[in-house]
């Protein structure tokens, strides 16, 4: 089938892409309170290391997408997208509340096993309710969405400093409560047309597939093509946004910068999505856009393991990678994880690969707090080295899907 435009169509998008705005929201919410909840309790660089592991921004989220991709592809898009938010905010009170170092770390997983569900029921609905022509725009209304929640954190949370941790509780409670409204404004959307498609053929007795196909040489290749080029940029993304302003605060830049200079990094990268991403990824060479975001993210990252963490350095590091963001891995991730697997096992695969992806953030996480604080010229090297491997294999593997049904697609690769 083919998918057609309309308000509807683009509405059903926000609604699902809010998802992102509250994942996002959570990370940086919670680097905010790093250097706040540190000095509260006394917490050490390896118990930092841990809160980052088990996060929303990398193991619980894994583990949450790999589950949830599951329940998408047997029950439907909608049950997961319309429920997982009260599970997500029942998760946010206990960094609400947080009066132990403990309460913050089950705070974190229960918030990261929700938004990881949301990823493949969510990025899966836009992909199949877009337009044909206009899917890589939709998707980029879920990565506008997640560059957004940084934004109104950050600056939010720069208008809070004066009041401390108990600011931070607030940033909290606001998406706690966005992530109650969001299930009541999602449950008069519409199951996706495809996956309903897909179940009346099965009901019917045609021939369908299910999670099984995943080992299929064909779709283990797209699974390692796109943990390879997403899950290498992503080590890169997770020391930005859940560590860049602690980072800041450790290295003694003016008071400001913590909370301003990241929420300039995401405005930048807004502006990015909006003029290059949305723009442009259904009508041009995604490979050549891909390619320009590569270089221009080791550009930025490779300034600042020459010069160092120096505060114009870092600046001009933020408006580099603000602009090659928008249109770069995390864009194209969720458009290619969409595309590259037929509706049956779309979900199972984008949450298998996403799980791959955060898990082996979890676990590089553990050891960025000690790096950064004793050899931040190595740690910067490190993340240059791997933001080349992602872009070769972007460069190298990177599909021509654009302005195609994702049924031909599919028929294309059989």
């Amino acid at each position: 089938m083919a998918a057609t435009g309309g308000q509807g169509s683009w509405r059903n998008s926000i609604l699902a892409g809010l998802a992102n705005y509250i994942d996002a929201g959570s990370i940086v919410s919670g680097s905010v309170a790093l250097a706040l909840w540190k000095a509260q309790f006394g917490l050490s660089e390896g118990f930092i290391g841990l809160i980052g592991a088990f996060s929303a921004n990398a193991i619980s989220a894994g583990v949450g997408a790999l589950l949830g991709g599951i329940l998408c592809d047997r029950f439907g898009r909608k049950k997961i997208y319309q429920y997982d938010m009260l599970f997500y905010a029942f998760g946010m009170l206990w960094l609400v509340f947080a009066s132990a170092p403990w309460m913050i770390v089950l705070g974190f997983v229960l918030v990261g096993l929700a938004v990881g569900a949301d990823i493949p029921a969510s990025w899966s609905l836009i992909a199949e309710q877009a337009p044909d022509t206009r899917r890589g725009a939709h998707s980029g209304v879920a990565q506008l969405l997640w560059y957004l929640g940084p934004v109104a954190v950050l600056v939010a949370a720069y208008l809070l400093r004066p009041f401390g941790i108990a600011g931070v509780r607030w940033l909290f409670a606001h998406l706690a409560v966005l992530a109650v409204a969001l299930t009541f404004l999602r449950s008069r959307m519409e199951e996706s047309e495809r996956w309903e498609d897909v179940q009346a053929a099965r009901r019917a007795g045609a021939a369908t597939i299910d999670w099984r196909t995943l080992f299929a040489p064909r779709y283990l290749g797209a699974i390692a093509f796109l943990a390879g080029m997403y899950g290498l940029w992503n080590l890169w993304a997770g020391y930005n946004g859940f560590f860049t302003p602690y980072l800041i605060a450790q290295n003694h830049l003016p008071e400001w910068t913590a909370t301003m200079l990241p929420a300039s990094y995401f405005l930048i990268g807004m502006v990015s999505i909006l003029t290059i991403f949305m723009t442009l990824s259904d009508r041009v060479n995604q490979r050549l856009l891909f390619g320009i975001s590569a270089a221009l993210h080791v550009l930025g990252m490779a300034l600042l393991a020459i010069f160092g963490f120096r505060l114009e350095i870092v600046i001009l590091h933020i408006v580099i990678m603000g602009v090659a963001g928008g249109f770069g891995a995390q864009s194209f991730f969720q458009l290619w994880s969409a595309e590259l697997f037929p509706t049956a096992i779309r979900s199972t695969a984008q949450g298998v690969t996403f799980a791959i992806v955060r898990i082996g953030l979890g676990i590089w996480s553990l050891a960025v707090p000690s790096l950064a604080a004793h050899d931040f010229t190595t740690l910067a090297w490190i993340l240059t080295g791997f933001l080349v491997a992602s872009g070769l294999i972007g460069l190298i593997w990177a599909p021509r899907n654009e302005g195609k049904s994702l049924e031909a697609i599919e028929r294309a690769r059989a």
